[in-house]
């Protein structure tokens, strides 16, 4: 149950890594939107560790890191890039130099330009999986956007496409489209996104759970009142959609959910961390949840949750009663 057959007939462990964290720093204007600085060696070992146990998908986007996080998958990768699922995004642009956001890319040539630019970093001649990284573009205004993304893939340019968003009605207005295969979107224990799933149902596609963990928060090492991150962290001061993390502390409020739950995430030997992994699980057979890393130790956590599979629908049902408001 911890499997999941592609479009392209592949099946692979329903768990990737989410390479946004490993980007390094990225801005817009003061607001820090990467997640500090990074080790790439560290980065690197951890990607290969991950192929060790068995992941073979792998999420990232242009602008995590102004392009850094593709450029380091790529070297981490090597040679088996061949045998793994990479996604990446586009929409923002950005200066590689400065690491800043500099606006949005929702033209024909700038979409080519960048999916391009993405190939290059990636180092390969066709891209997997590509997102529509603007959750909230206008629907009728993303018309242009999936129609060169179709003209991309009859092109061989990319195989599959799908867009980062949380919106059903927006995943719903696509899904149909030859080569909508993909969504990603919110998915945790504080975050279930149970407006998204039935779509995944009715029109049979897969789904990439983006903060699996909360960003950290259901790793359960957090204390209340602990200010833990750099500035150039987006934990530390987050943008007002990051409800983790309040002026860097952890929220009070998820935290006690969290405290009232934590024994049950750990049953059967589980870590916190595994059985925010398993909950998902749990909860769709369409998703793959995607958590972030920066060490080989987080991505080793990660995979160990593959061995014990989804939370027990008893253990679930006792969850849901707990968390429902």
């Amino acid at each position: 149950m911890t499997d999941i057959t592609l479009w392209n007939g592949k099946t692979i462990p329903r768990l990737g890594m989410g390479c946004w964290a490993i980007g390094g720093q990225l801005w817009a204007d003061e607001q820090a939107l990467g997640w500090g600085d990074v080790d790439d060696r560290e980065s690197i070992a951890a990607i290969r560790r991950a192929l060790e146990l068995g992941i073979r998908c792998f999420d990232t986007a242009n602008v995590y890191g102004a392009g850094h996080s593709e450029t380091v998958l790529a070297e981490a990768l090597g040679s088996s890039a061949d045998n793994v699922l990479v996604s990446t995004k586009f929409g923002n642009g950005f200066d590689p130099q400065t690491k800043q956001i500099t606006g949005s890319v929702d033209d024909p040539v700038g979409i080519r330009a960048a999916i391009e630019a993405s190939l290059t970093r990636l180092k390969r001649d066709r891209l997997d999986l590509v997102y529509f990284h603007i959750n909230e573009h206008p629907v009728n205004a993303a018309e242009p956007v999936f129609e060169t993304l179709a003209q991309l893939r009859h092109e061989g340019k990319i195989d599959v496409f799908g867009w980062s968003t949380d919106d059903p009605k927006k995943v719903e207005h696509f899904a149909s489209m030859d080569g909508f295969a993909f969504v990603q979107h919110n998915m945790n224990l504080f975050q279930p996104a149970q407006a998204m799933l039935p779509v995944l149902d009715q029109y049979s596609l897969t789904s990439m759970a983006r903060q699996p963990l909360a960003m950290g928060l259901l790793s359960g090492k957090f204390k209340a009142g602990q200010k833990a991150f750099e500035p150039s962290d987006i934990r530390a001061n987050g943008p007002e959609w990051l409800s983790y993390f309040v002026d860097g502390k952890p929220n009070a409020e998820m935290l006690g959910t969290l405290e009232a739950i934590r024994e049950l995430l750990m049953s059967d030997g589980r870590t916190v961390t595994q059985g925010a992994l398993a909950w998902i699980w749990a909860k769709s057979p369409h998703v793959i949840p995607i958590p972030g890393f920066r060490t080989v130790r987080q991505v080793e956590e990660n995979a160990g949750a593959l061995e014990k599979g989804p939370l027990p629908a008893s253990i679930i049902d006792q969850i849901d009663e707990l968390t429902k408001s």
